[in-house]
This record gives structure tokens, sequence and C-alpha cells, in this order.
């Protein structure tokens, strides 16, 4: 684990992307008082040399080709929506690179001591997150979002602000929990599986499975049904 702190003394950051989330994760670096070197996204690309929310813009993710993992972090400023995998593949092939992403926790956030954050998590403000919880890495627990105790969060996961996943919740592999839903106890979410917003979900929801709508029902995904009419 990364754990990037105010006290530590780390290298430089890099900020991958420059889209909304970008924007949260800049205050959040400012928060904890990081350097920030400054961001890399293919739309910025023809401003390099300028400067994006008062950070150099260091042109598109080619910059990075010239710079060594050993002299910066990255931080993944792409954010995680339902469906996509851009930004775990963009997380996945820097690392084949070398480089190295901390985890990073907003200080208005409250994670018990016994928590465990793999690489590349990120706690934004007003997270809670209770004891004996293992987040895995590249994992986004957003704005407001509670994760109670002994849940064990999946690689690539966002939990979207206000979800609550009560005590011994697990979730698979880039899972997406969306914003404001309720996860009961002790409850299965497979891999790939999105929760939609403002549900409530009293039982296992299967691997690639979208649940919708207070009453909680279950649509398969596009991918799942492309694969039983193969």
């Amino acid at each position: 684990m990364n754990s990037v702190t105010q006290q530590r003394v780390v290298p430089p950051i890099i900020i991958i992307g420059a889209g909304g989330h970008a924007k949260v994760l800049l205050s959040l670096l400012r928060a904890l008082k990081m350097p920030v070197k400054g961001v890399c996204d293919p739309a910025l690309r023809d401003r390099k040399g300028e400067m994006w929310r008062e950070i150099p813009i260091l042109g598109g993710d080619e910059a990075l080709q010239g710079i060594s993992p050993a002299d910066v972090l990255l931080v993944n400023g792409v954010g995680q929506l339902a469906g996509s995998s851009r930004r775990r593949a963009l997380y996945e092939l820097l690392v084949v690179q070398g480089f190295t992403f901390p985890s990073l926790v907003h200080p208005a956030a409250w994670v018990d001591e016994s928590v465990c954050l793999e690489d590349g998590v990120q706690v934004m403000a007003g997270a809670i997150i209770q004891a004996d919880v293992r987040i895995g890495r590249n994992t986004i627990i957003n704005t407001g979002a509670a994760v109670d105790h002994d849940c064990i969060i999946g690689r690539h996961t966002h939990v979207a602000p206000s979800a609550v996943l009560c005590g011994g919740v697990v979730t698979g592999e880039a899972s997406f929990i969306a914003a404001g839903a309720t996860v009961i106890q002790g409850i299965m979410i497979g891999e790939s599986a999105i929760v939609g917003a403002g549900v409530t979900v009293v039982k296992d929801v299967p691997a690639g499975q979208v649940v919708l709508g207070a009453a909680a029902r279950i649509k398969e995904s596009k991918h799942n049904v492309q694969s039983k009419k193969s």
C-alpha cells in the first residue's frame, strides 16, 4: 500500500485526465498540500505549456514517455462511469510501464486505522470507512459514501457519492454502486455488476447484472445477453 499523508515527503504528482473527477482530485491534493507537477490529457495536447486550474499542462498521454516512473507518482483522474473500462485500462497500462499510483485520503474523510487501502484507492471528502475494510486497487470511494465494518471491495470499483455499504458486503472487481444506493449487510455484488442510483439491495447480485429501481429488479447487461446469443 502506498498511502499518501501530509507528513510523508513524496515525489511530484501528475494527474491523468482533466475532467470533473480530476478537478475533485486536484482539490484533494491541495488539501493534502501535495506537490502537483502537472496534468496530462489528450484533450489538452494542443495546450501544452499552458495552465489548467493553475497547474502546468504537460500534454497528452504521450508526455509520460519522457518521464521516469521513479521521479513521479500518478493520480488517475479519469472518472469511473457505469460499464466503462477506460479508467481501468489506463491504470493497468501505466502500472505495466512502471508507474506508481498512491492511495489518497481526503483530510475530511474518516478511515479507521485497521482499513487496508491498496494502490490507487481514492477516498473523497466526507467518506466513512469503518474497521477491517479492505479496498482493492484503483477504487473510488466517492464523496460522502459510507463503507461499514468488514466489507471487501474489489479492484476498480466505484462507490459513488452517498452510497452506503453495510457491514460485511463484498463487491466483485469492476463493480459500480451508484449514488445514493444502499447495500444491506452480508450481500455479495458480483464482478462488473451495476447497482443503480437510490436502489436498496437486499439479495446477492450476480456478476455482470444491472439492478435498477426501488424494487431492485435485476436487468441483464448487454454483454451477458450477447454472450447467451452467441
